[in-house]
């Protein structure tokens, strides 16, 4: 946590007082989103809480559909409304809620303050558009910047991230680019406002293990250039604890487990987490055959009054159907697993193999 740089100040009684803690960067309570469909109502984001500081690194994993993507496009309410609602809710960036803001705050934040690079670079891209003007978009729109003068910062932006030629290259088209030099390109627009935040929507999921690293690196250096916090979100739990100081674990909507990277691998407190560990192949005795979790995600759009693993935990029992929170168990080690919370269940005495 980081503190005030002002001295103490000395009170009428002599005493030295504590200065407060800064507020964090991002302050993310109960947040509902869900999409009103014909078939129902799925309720893809069910009473999200987590913070971020400034310069700190979130990874969100889960599998497919778990909400993850959905959480973050809610914070910037990017999500198609209709058929999706931000039911409640709060965002407090910087003291401002993205929720409830006006349309105009929320613009003048949303590509300067706080940027995304989206999932999938191939249709992120305009491709009817040269991405000299797509890069400098930002730039014309926050900073005011004359055009020869946003062009400048595209290049010296493309360099930064890596692509060769960048004066020559910010002339051509999206489709002239391979798929890993397109996911740089979106990194730069990201970034070419030096943000406080940015979120990484799966930024490597296309990209062979080479490419992965090196945009993995490139994302890390330049956090460390402008002091951004950053959320990536990811389905990969082995990219996650390279990268992420503090890891939210998400499924059927809802964290089931929050804590630092370290403590989420050592003393993991939640049997999603678990099964999501030993799915890794690197934790895999060689020749064995590699784990899957049994069984499918919940359908979200049906009521879920228990803990939504239940039909896939091979540690269930009747009640866990009953309601349940995420609580701390361990200190800054929240896990929404009823059986961990009443200390019935050590996930950490089995060999994760």
């Amino acid at each position: 946590m980081e503190y005030w740089n002002a001295p103490y100040f000395i009170t009428p009684s002599l005493h030295h007082s504590v200065p407060d803690p800064m507020p964090p960067l991002l302050q993310v309570e109960n947040l509902h989103t869900s999409f009103h469909t014909r078939h129902g109502i799925v309720r893809a984001v069910h009473d999200v809480s987590f913070s971020l500081e400034k310069g700190e690194t979130l990874g969100i994993v889960g599998e497919s559909g778990s909400g993850k993507s959905v959480t973050c496009y809610s914070l910037l309410r990017l999500i198609p409304e209709p058929p999706g609602r931000i039911e409640k809710g709060k965002a407090l960036f910087d003291g401002v809620d993205l929720l409830s803001c006006s349309k105009n705050q929320l613009r003048s934040i949303r590509g300067k303050r706080v940027s995304m690079i989206f999932q999938d670079p191939m249709t992120s891209l305009n491709p009817f558009l040269k991405i000299e003007d797509q890069l400098i978009e930002p730039l014309l729109i926050h900073e005011n910047l004359s055009r020869d003068e946003a062009v400048k910062r595209g290049v010296k932006a493309l360099q930064d991230v890596g692509v060769p030629g960048a004066e020559e290259r910010i002339k051509a088209y999206p489709h002239e680019f391979s798929g890993g030099m397109r996911q740089r390109v979106m990194i730069a627009m990201a970034l070419i406002t030096k943000p406080d935040l940015l979120i990484a929507d799966e930024p490597t999921t296309a990209l062979d293990v080479t490419v992965q690293a090196q945009i993995l690196e490139l994302i890390k250096k330049m956090q460390k250039e402008i002091g951004m916090a950053v959320i990536l979100i990811s389905h990969d739990l082995g990219v996650v604890s390279g990268f992420c100081d503090r890891v939210n674990v998400m499924y059927a909507g809802r964290v089931v487990e929050s804590a630092n990277i370290a403590d989420l691998f050592a003393r993991t407190q939640h049997p999603y987490t678990r099964a999501l560990q030993k799915s890794i192949p690197a934790l895999q005795p060689k020749g064995a055959e590699l784990y899957t979790i049994p069984g499918m995600p919940p359908d979200v759009s049906k009521p879920i009054r228990g803990c939504p693993f239940v039909p896939r935990c091979e540690f269930a029992q009747p009640k866990c159907e009953n309601p349940v929170e995420l609580l701390e168990v361990e200190p800054n080690h929240g896990s929404a697993c009823l059986r961990v919370q009443q200390k019935e269940l050590d996930l950490t005495s089995e060999d994760l193999r």
